[in-house]
């Protein structure tokens, strides 16, 4: 497979891709914790989808949109398409000679001004599945979930390690004080038990993050509690189910931050 295979990360996440297609960049997504990250992102983006509800547009929009209108140069009218082949009369009409005496008056059309300004307005409110984007009440920062965020931060630290098949990833941002698990392959948690999460903390030692959610589709991201800032480095253990206050057993993964 060619090194295309990134860019299969999109059909993946929205099972979109063959079976052939899958077997290959599932050994991929495997060894790629860029892709691991990206597919993670994009579930969570689609999830995010259904919860999403419609803006209202301000009142003022459409003054707005309307005065702007009266601001735009229209384009000048198309020429008419000439052809190939003129017939004979056509050729004919057009060497002879104009009636000098006769007077043309050709009444000029007034060009109407295109409103592409109210065009783009309403383009901008059409969502897929009822989805509406109002760029008056959000902002470009403000779409990415935190999650994304850490993912997406310069300064994001990537951690992995490998648990018998499974491949745990952990993305630790420093400047957010946010971490991020990245979890492919995991088995589920022995009956009774729950994957816990945990930041060592200098001076408070383990500090519960958070679980691990139950039966949750692969890869399995989660968004760790606490202040990851302060964090030197971050586990995952086995504890009875619903967590325990602290560590009962030995990590099963263990992520150094410094």
């Amino acid at each position: 497979m060619s090194a295309d295979i990134h860019g299969l990360s999109g059909a993946y996440a929205v099972d979109a891709i063959d079976s052939d297609e899958r077997a290959a960049f599932e050994e991929h997504l495997a060894q790629c914790p860029e892709c691991q990250a990206e597919v993670a992102s994009l579930r969570e983006a689609a999830t995010q989808l259904a919860t999403t509800t419609e803006t209202q547009p301000p009142a003022s929009l459409r003054s707005a949109v309307l005065a702007g209108i009266t601001t735009i140069r229209p384009l000048p009218p198309l020429d008419p398409p000439v052809a190939a082949n003129p017939a004979p009369d056509a050729m004919t009409a057009a060497v002879e000679p104009a009636d000098t005496d006769a007077s043309v008056v050709v009444p000029l059309r007034r060009r109407r001004r295109v409103p592409w300004l109210l065009a783009a307005a309403a383009a901008v409110l059409v969502g897929i599945g009822g989805l509406a984007w109002s760029p008056w009440s959000h902002t470009a920062g403000s779409q990415l979930t935190a999650t994304e965020q850490v993912l997406r931060a310069d300064d994001a630290q990537r951690l992995q390690k490998t648990i018998g098949g499974a491949h745990a990833t952990i993305v630790r941002s420093a400047s957010l004080g946010q971490a991020v698990l990245i979890a492919d392959k995991m088995p589920d948690a022995p009956t009774g038990k729950d994957y816990q999460l945990w930041l060592d903390i200098p001076g408070q030692g383990m500090v519960s993050a958070g679980l691990m959610p139950r039966d949750a589709k692969q890869p399995v991201t989660v968004l760790l509690k606490g202040d990851a800032r302060k964090a030197i480095g971050a586990g995952i253990t086995v504890e009875p189910a619903g967590g325990s206050p602290k560590p009962t057993t030995q990590p099963i993964a263990l992520f150094m931050f410094t």
